[in-house]
């Protein structure tokens, strides 16, 4: 499991447009990696929208901010545009690098366990050291939460 003070796991991923992402990409920059379960479903996209519509916050703190999901190349293409988001999103499809960052694991919907993405946010250093987690996600107000 994750914790405060680890480096950045390692991982490699493809963004929307299919150019590789790994954890040597991200260094250089203060990171912001949120996990959520699904593209364009209705907390999903208050999470991403929060995101979009104080995007500016986190470019004038030096923040990258990455989504990640295992939801395909082609669905978050669909996403991007649709919601006009400013960001990359990673598609995870095997689900590696949501079960090294601890965002993937048992859910409860209805009384029926599952195993699914747990919406998680992990805020990273220049070097690539975690300084935070969030799990508990405010979707509609999360920008205020990482920042």
């Amino acid at each position: 499991m994750l914790q405060v003070g680890d480096k950045m796991p390692s991982f490699a991923v493809v963004d929307e447009n299919g150019k590789q992402v790994t954890e040597q990409d991200l260094l250089g920059r203060k990171t912001v990696i949120y996990f959520y379960p699904k593209d364009s479903t209705p907390g999903c996209t208050a999470e991403a929208c929060n995101i979009r519509d104080n995007y500016q916050s986190f470019m004038a703190r030096g923040y990258q901010v990455f989504g990640v999901s295992k939801d395909s190349q082609a669905s978050h293409i669909k996403f991007k545009e649709k919601y006009d988001l400013p960001f990359p999103l990673l598609s995870d499809p095997t689900t590696e690098m949501l079960q090294a960052f601890g965002a993937w694991g048992e859910k409860k919907n209805y009384g029926k366990v599952s195993m699914g993405t747990l919406r998680k946010t992990f805020v990273f250093n220049e070097q690539g050291i975690l300084e935070r987690i969030i799990e508990k996600v405010d979707t509609k107000n999360h920008t205020a939460q990482i920042l």
